[in-house]
């Protein structure tokens, strides 16, 4: 078995990074990522995109190994982020008669980081290129999840080159495709991926979506993660259910707490909606969970209750930067549910009030604020907001 070749045609030459840290400086990578990039060998040779700089030798390398001395006669440029672009100039000074492909935003995009100006293919919705056996055919998806983003189509493989759609945090441990690996490690990679860094922009996946399933392809080769070929329904079903922000039935807490007196709180609340019934809950203390795990399960789950102490007469800042980047992410709506503690002045509960109105999202139940201790009367009004939470999740 040639794991690379995932089509007749169509070769995978890209890479794992196990050793970079965070993501965009911001998300972990606790299994690392890979930046994927692949051969369309027709008469002509097209790659589609190239990996993070600091891996180019390796993207050489690979490229040789697939194709050994021919040229490139293409570059398709789906997205420019630089962990696909930083490539690029390596690879002209290698193959210096490559013709860049891509849209004008793209292409301006390469000037302007990289001070490269051509020679190069502008295309536009619908435009094709024919690479003698193979062709390739282009289609714009803007703001998935930069203005200058196309898909590539391969219409004799039924192959689509996806860009950073339905791509996933984690690098590929062996093989290639969802048929060579266990797929089941990919699915809150997925999600944390998406929450983290495509989550603002519903309404362009959607449309990028009607697109995919008109196209109705047979393989989905991301620029990270697996490639998709038997998983491709669920990976549609997913993308489709996270864009209109859809959660299944089950429960966030989110709390932070500096003294344990509201994570008090979030703990019994946890208990009570498991007495009543609520199978999936996730808890998660805000000044040790990094906030992508928390915003994966907030685009996973329908309900949100979130707890904080007042500090300084105001949230305490975990708190105030989680619902910062859930407002940033322009969820419509979430079933919510709040509580806070304080010591002598209460602020936490009437911020998490004013958030909900910002949002426009109706509060469940009453929400619990407790002065000083951890007690039974707050215990008692814990269960209360726990059994009219249960109420309304949906299980």
């Amino acid at each position: 078995m040639n794991i690379p070749e995932i089509q007749p045609g169509i070769r995978y030459v890209g890479v794992n990074d196990r050793t970079t840290t965070r993501f965009e400086a911001l998300w972990p990578l606790p299994a690392g990522v890979s930046y994927n990039a692949y051969l369309v060998v027709g008469e002509r040779i097209a790659l589609v995109d190239t990996v993070e700089e600091r891996f180019g030798g390796r993207l050489f390398e690979n490229i040789r190994r697939e194709i050994g001395d021919r040229k490139i006669d293409y570059l398709v440029i789906n997205h420019m982020e630089p962990d696909h672009s930083s490539s690029i100039d390596a690879l002209r000074r290698r193959y210096p008669d490559i013709r860049l492909v891509g849209n004008a935003k793209a292409l301006q995009m390469t000037e302007g980081f990289y001070g490269i100006a051509g020679p190069a293919l502008e295309v536009k919705e619908g435009d094709t290129l024919d690479l003698g056996g193979l062709s390739l055919a282009f289609f714009m998806a803007p703001m998935v999840h930069w203005p200058e983003t196309m898909v590539t189509w391969c219409p004799e493989r039924r192959t689509l080159f996806s860009g950073d759609a339905f791509g996933t945090f984690g690098a590929l441990d062996g093989g290639i495709t969802d048929s060579q690996l266990d797929p089941a490690l990919y699915w809150d990679e997925m999600r944390r991926y998406y929450a983290s860094i495509v989550g603002k922009y519903g309404s362009p996946v959607q449309k990028a979506l009607q697109k995919v399933r008109g196209l109705d392809p047979a393989v989905i080769c991301s620029t990270h993660g697996p490639v998709w070929q038997e998983q491709i329904p669920q990976v549609l079903d997913l993308y489709d259910r996270m864009s209109r922000y859809e959660g299944e039935p089950g429960a966030v807490i989110a709390y932070g707490s500096m003294y344990g007196n509201t994570e008090q709180m979030a703990e019994r609340l946890a208990r009570h909606l498991a007495e009543a019934g609520v199978r999936h809950i996730a808890v998660h203390n805000l000044t040790y969970c990094d906030l992508s795990f928390v915003l994966r399960d907030i685009f996973r789950y329908n309900t949100l209750v979130v707890g904080s102490p007042t500090y300084n007469g105001a949230l305490f800042p975990p708190v105030a930067r989680l619902l910062e980047a859930v407002a940033a992410r322009c969820i419509p709506q979430r079933n919510f549910a709040f509580f806070g503690s304080f010591c002598w002045a209460g602020c936490a509960v009437r911020s998490m009030a004013e958030f909900a109105q910002r949002m426009k999202w109706e509060p469940l139940g009453d929400a619990v604020e407790m002065k000083q201790g951890f007690s039974d009367d707050a215990d008692a009004a814990c269960q209360a907001l726990a059994r009219q939470i249960a109420g309304r999740i949906g299980q």
